[in-house]
């Protein structure tokens, strides 16, 4: 094992559009850290969010993790600040909003499911 195999350089990597399943999240960019091959998608990632950004409310089947590098921003009406943490249990529900901007870093074992926040 070379240990250079597994070390993700953020700095050299580009920010991308947050696209998925054919939807633009406008304001919010992407860096995929850790691509897993075996289910075709990224589950560590840092996400830049702009001014006003939002991403919808959703479902995490298996949890997820948060971890606010810069800014802030809105879970459930809590504030994140740089520094903060959250843990969404599996099944957790919730949306992410921000009015100063951030730069997250999550940890996503398997894809969100976009919902109604009635459900």
């Amino acid at each position: 094992m070379n240990i250079k195999d597994f070390i993700t350089k953020s700095k050299n990597k580009s920010w991308e559009p947050l696209i998925e399943n054919g939807i633009h999240y406008e304001g919010i960019s992407v860096k995929s850290l850790y691509f897993d091959k075996a289910t075709n998608r990224s589950k560590s990632i840092l996400l830049k969010f702009q001014k006003g950004a939002s991403y919808p409310y959703h479902i995490h089947p298996a949890g997820e993790e948060i971890l606010v590098l810069d800014g802030s921003c809105e879970v459930f009406g809590e504030t994140l600040n740089e520094g903060d943490y959250l843990y969404t249990p599996p099944t957790g529900k919730h949306s992410v909003a921000t009015s100063t901007g951030c730069v997250l870093f999550l940890s996503i074992p398997e894809e969100v499911i976009l919902i109604r926040e009635d459900e």
